[in-house]
């Protein structure tokens, strides 16, 4: 499951807490929505070091981008902009202005959101999903370095309220909608559509649709190229020890498939508690397993050209760290290998957020940029890296 961090615990503990939110909210409301601020990219503070960071041989590390508090889902404008969403209520872009492949500065597109872990940009609009509604950014980048950004428009309004893995994950596919992940309101439960599934909104709004069901909560997902077949990470249950049941990567070539939530974990482990009169054989299996409560998050296939032949179509994935293992877990960069529908070789490509027990940093989606180059992000430190092959 991915942990939540110390700011969202807190803002978890009680409902009490809302008034309190829709006071801050209307205060920023009063505050410029667009800003520019200097990057300062030369380290990371509070005992971080890149330094710590192993990779394979030829492959290094940088700093793209910092002071982003609470870093998390990314997406890229042909323009090179780079958009990041978080669960603190700031959406940032990392505009390129001159395309040089150098960021001058960070633009703050918004603030006071509800959770805006989800964007994701099309045709000119970024898509901000919150915890209830995906907002429409127009012309977004049309309006950097200006006063302020106009406010967004109202693209979805449907999804549903909760309090639990209700931070959302959203990318336009090859048919033109707009996917996005509706987790599981609760560590185990039986619950009706669209609650633990990968679902779709209309590229006009109007409508969502289900695909995929039986999914705990997914916070990343790609479409493998060549296929445009679906393919999707999922966290794994609490509470049934160290090192059950496994995180899932899991194929969904097709709609209506069901991947075993919550009657059936891992593939094969019938649930204590919901699977009762289930059998894991009605379900489909996960393409790989990963990491016993690593918190697999975001993924993504590897379409360049920058890296080795070998992670050519390979998916990496964005390792949050696990929160609830007697030793913990995760907190790094893996990669599976895809042959066709088949998935193999799963491996730590990036580690070392993880030092002596205790973690620094926590990967949380990857994206690669025009050159080849890898970024992902951190919540931890507030920072987005670049990883590059060969000394580019």
């Amino acid at each position: 499951m991915e942990a939540a961090s110390p700011r969202r615990l807190a803002t978890m503990s009680t409902v009490a807490s809302r008034p309190r939110r829709a006071a801050r909210i209307a205060l920023l409301a009063l505050l410029a929505l667009s800003c520019d601020r200097g990057l300062g990219i030369a380290s990371i503070g509070g005992g971080g070091s890149l330094d710590r960071i192993r990779l394979p041989a030829g492959f290094r590390i940088a700093v793209y981008a910092d002071d982003l508090s609470g870093a998390r889902s990314l997406a890229l404008s042909p323009n090179g902009t780079v958009f990041v969403g978080t669960r603190d209520g700031e959406v940032y872009a990392l505009p390129d202005r001159d395309h040089d492949g150098k960021l001058e500065a960070v633009q703050t597109i918004a603030r006071g959101l509800d959770e805006p872990n989800g964007i994701a940009f099309r045709d000119g609009d970024l898509y901000v999903a919150e915890v209830t509604r995906v907002l429409r950014y127009e012309k977004v980048e049309s309006h950097f370095g200006k006063p302020g950004q106009p406010p967004p428009k109202v693209f979805f309004s449907g999804l549903p309220k909760q309090s639990g893995h209700q931070w959302r994950y959203a990318r336009f596919g090859p048919d033109g909608w707009l996917w996005i992940g509706i987790g599981a309101p609760c560590n185990v439960c039986t619950k009706p559509d669209p609650f633990g599934t990968v679902s779709r909104i209309a590229a006009d709004g109007s409508r969502l649709e289900v695909w995929a069901r039986g999914v705990r909560n997914s916070v990343g997902f790609d479409w493998q190229p060549g296929t445009n077949e679906l393919w999707f990470t999922d966290n794994g249950r609490d509470w049934l020890g160290d090192n059950r049941p496994p995180d899932e990567l899991n194929h969904a070539p097709r709609a209506g498939m069901h991947f075993g939530f919550p009657y059936c974990q891992g593939g094969d482990i019938v649930d204590p508690d919901e699977g009762e009169g289930h059998r894991c054989s009605d379900s489909t299996p996960p393409a790989a397993k990963l990491g016993p409560h690593v918190a697999a998050l975001g993924m993504r296939f590897y379409r360049g050209t920058m890296f080795p032949a070998e992670y050519r179509g390979a998916i990496f994935i964005a390792e949050h760290g696990s929160w609830n293992r007697s030793k913990k877990l995760g907190y790094r960069v893996s990669v599976v290998n895809v042959d066709g529908g088949q998935a193999s070789g799963y491996r730590v490509f990036a580690e070392g957020w993880l030092q002596d027990g205790g973690e620094w940093g926590r990967p949380v989606d990857v994206l690669e940029m025009p050159d080849g180059a890898l970024l992902v992000s951190d919540d931890a430190r507030g920072a987005v890296y670049r990883i590059s092959y060969g000394g580019k």
